[in-house]
C-alpha cells in the first residue's frame, strides 16, 4: 500500500535524483514504516548510498532541485545528504539556501549527520612531524628533570615513546632510566 501511494506521490521517480530504475519506499527515520508521509520512493543508487558508508557526492547534486520538495521526508533526506557531503564548496552554498520548520528541523538531525567529527588530537614534534607510540625522538633543548636532580642534554635520544592519551602536547618516554613526560614542542623525530 505505502509503495503504490509513493509511485502515484512520486510519478514514478526517485523522489531524490529522478531515477525510474529500482524503486522502493524508503523509510526516513526516525519514522513510522506505516506512514507514507515518512518514507521517501528512492532508487537504488540513492537507497546503497543512504544506507552504506559508500558516497559519490556527484550523485547528489540532483539535491538542488529535491531539497525544494514539497515533501517533508524529502526535505528531510535532502538536509542529511547535503550535511554528509558537505567539505563539498556547492553542498554549503545550498544548506545555506535551505529552510526547514522547528518540527522537520528536529527529524533531520535526529540522525547525526550533520554534527562534524572531530579530528582527533594529534601528538606532533616542533617540526610538525606526527608522533606514534614507539618512535624515536632526540630533545632539541636542555631539560631540567624535575624531582630526577638531572639535565636531559639537547640532542639525547628517548626511544620507544608513549603517548598521553589526552593531552597532544605530552609524551612519555625513559631518560637515564627514569620515566619523564616531556612537551612535544622540546622534540624532533
Amino acid at each position: 500500500m505505502v509503495d503504490e501511494q509513493l509511485r502515484t506521490r512520486s510519478h514514478g521517480k526517485c523522489e531524490l535524483c529522478g531515477n525510474t530504475d529500482g524503486l522502493t519506499a524508503f523509510l526516513v527515520e526516525p519514522g513510522n514504516s506505516t506512514n507514507p508521509d515518512q518514507h521517501v520512493h528512492a532508487c537504488s543508487t540513492c537507497v546503497e548510498q543512504l544506507t552504506t558508508n559508500s558516497m559519490d557526492s556527484n550523485h547528489w547534486r540532483c539535491l538542488t532541485e529535491s531539497m525544494w520538495s514539497e515533501v517533508v521526508a524529502v526535505q528531510v533526506l535532502s538536509w542529511r545528504m547535503l550535511h554528509r557531503v558537505k567539505s563539498e564548496g556547492w553542498s554549503q552554498d545550498l544548506i545555506d539556501m535551505m529552510y526547514l520548520d522547528e518540527e522537520t528541523l528536529a527529524w533531520a538531525q535526529a540522525s547525526g549527520d550533520h554534527r562534524e567529527v572531530e579530528a582527533e588530537a594529534q601528538h606532533v614534534d616542533s617540526n610538525g612531524t606526527v608522533l606514534v607510540n614507539g618512535d624515536t625522538i632526540v630533545l632539541i633543548k636542555d631539560l631540567e628533570v624535575k624531582g630526577a636532580g638531572f639535565t636531559a642534554k639537547r640532542g639525547t635520544s628517548v626511544r620507544n615513546i608513549r603517548l598521553v592519551k589526552d593531552n597532544p602536547e605530552q609524551i612519555e618516554g625513559k631518560i637515564n632510566g627514569q620515566g619523564i613526560v616531556i612537551l612535544t614542542q622540546y622534540v624532533k623525530k
